[in-house]
């Protein structure tokens, strides 16, 4: 049983910051990666970014690039989403989420590609 799960979200003001933790349990997932996305209220889930297990290599959507960082600790089965700078419009569920069966590294934006998610955290930025 795969089981993905996430903390570190609250309440934080404009500017501020929050780190976000997902620790994945049930197999071994170092072949695959781990995305991040978020939903806010009345809109899709999005792609947030993405690092694979085994290199550690990244990708960010345009909106958080350069104020977000994703890391993972391979020891501990866990990837972490620093953000930094936050604003408003950051305000979201944020989920967690692991593909698993092999689809290639260009599908890592789409919700569709991942196979496990968490239950999502939530994270509030106050302007």
């Amino acid at each position: 049983q795969v089981q993905l799960v996430e903390s570190g979200g609250g309440l934080v003001q404009a500017g501020g910051f929050l780190r976000l933790s997902c620790a994945a349990s049930g197999r071994s997932f170092s072949s695959y990666y781990m995305g991040w996305f978020r939903q806010a209220p009345g809109k899709e889930r999005e792609f947030v970014a993405a690092i694979r297990w085994n290199t550690g290599i990244t990708a960010y959507a345009d909106s958080v690039k350069g104020r977000f960082t994703i890391s993972r600790d391979n020891a501990k089965n866990t990837v972490y989403l620093q953000m930094n700078s936050l604003k408003p419009e950051d305000t979201a569920v944020y989920y967690c989420a692991a593909e698993a069966d092999g689809s290639g590294w260009s599908y890592k934006r789409l919700v569709s590609t991942y196979d496990y998610w968490g239950q999502g955290t939530q994270v509030i930025v106050s302007s």
